[in-house]
């Protein structure tokens, strides 16, 4: 059918307040790198806490708020609170410093940006250095940025001056790119992968509250740690709260810029609505729920086949404690693991949406099971 240029597209619900948005450009700005999370975790409590009943802490960092924590049925909402960074590896004589990933780095980017390093004396900054253009030629072929090329540069001559910073090896860096709207249409920044999911639970939290929704069940809000490096806080977390039902938020990719082939990543765009995805951890008749749910509420939505895995929590929460029914809910981003990540206003309002709607549809008790 052709498509009617004239009909009116669906009024957009706003769902973020000036308010919301002036705490995810702070969660944003702060690091919170795998394995060193604490401070986003601090700062991401400190917004839901007019909104839950009680939260904890685990041993490695996830944070959980809990509305009804006496509840026998439970709801999990989820999304993961790490960036991707680097650590230091190796100083060299002449103060120059070598590094490995922590999480899914793109060596790539890397050269010139600059980057705070962090230590127990404070951040220091430093830039990732790269010979200047007028001196790679002379008739070889230029080299490209790789693990073993690109540097460190925090303006010392010397090892020992490095280290009189408090630059040791395991030093953890991040970049330095702080967060802004582009074109009143887009947020950008680094680390929307995916601090943006913490900060829409959260939302959804607060709408609940706002509406004065009662839920009949336990919600928990979890913002897991160490996804970055294999999913491992979810891991843990999942044993301990035992859910019985689990919605996990991520991001996944905008297909539409150059250089991504549709036949291979799926034709995905941002602006376009939340996508719910197709895989074996993803259990079908939950997914159903967050498809009715949205359609019943005229959210768009867009679909993605996901293979295998999905390479998010969904997969450590939907095999753990004898399986739990999981479903995800993406949202497209642009240029992934980069300093620029892009995501659109109105998928962020309505991935929040298509989260707190199917709240609203789930029943306490309820067995998702095709044969009972």
């Amino acid at each position: 059918m052709a498509e009617n240029i004239n009909e009116e597209k669906p009024q957009h619900t706003a769902v973020v307040t000036e308010e919301s948005l002036k705490f995810l450009e702070k969660y944003i700005n702060n690091p919170s790198p795998t394995g060193f999370e604490w401070m986003g975790q601090k700062m991401w409590l400190e917004y839901l806490q007019p909104y839950i009943d009680t939260h904890y802490v685990d041993n490695y960092g996830t944070a959980v708020g809990i509305i009804n924590p006496e509840a026998e049925y439970k709801v999990v909402i989820e999304a993961h609170a790490d960036e991707i960074s680097w650590f230091v590896n190796y100083i060299t004589s002449d103060g120059l410093i070598y590094v490995i990933r922590n999480g899914g780095s793109d060596h790539q980017i890397a050269p010139s940006k600059r980057v705070n390093i962090h230590t127990d004396k404070g951040v220091v900054k430093a830039v990732f250095g790269w010979p200047a253009i007028h001196t790679r030629h002379g008739g070889e072929k230029e080299e490209a940025p790789t693990l073993k090329n690109i540097f460190l540069d925090c303006g010392c001559t010397s090892k020992e001056e490095v280290e009189a910073m408090g630059i040791h090896v395991g030093c953890v860096i991040t970049y330095e790119d702080e967060f802004m709207v582009l074109n009143n249409r887009y947020y950008v920044g680094r680390a929307l992968d995916n601090r943006v999911g913490g900060f829409m639970i959260a939302e959804v939290a607060r709408l609940l509250k706002e509406n004065g929704k009662q839920l009949p069940f336990g919600l928990y809000i979890v913002n897991a740690v160490q996804e970055e490096i294999g999913l491992r806080g979810a891991e843990m977390i999942a044993h301990k709260i035992k859910p019985h039902v689990a919605i996990i938020t991520d991001v996944t990719h905008d297909t539409q810029t150059p250089m991504i082939n549709k036949i291979t990543q799926g034709d995905l765009a941002c602006g376009r609505g939340p996508v719910v995805s197709y895989a074996p951890a993803v259990q079908n008749n939950l997914n159903k729920l967050l498809i009715e749910s949205a359609e019943k509420a005229s959210i768009p939505f867009q679909r993605q086949a996901s293979s295998r895995s999905t390479g998010t929590d969904t997969d450590a929460f939907a095999y753990s404690n004898d399986g739990v029914p999981s479903a995800l809910i993406s949202l497209p981003l642009r240029y992934m693991h980069t300093t620029v990540e892009m995501i659109h206003k109105e998928d962020v309002d309505n991935v929040i949406r298509m989260i707190y709607e199917t709240l609203l549809n789930i029943k306490p008790g309820q067995d998702f099971r095709y044969i009972k």
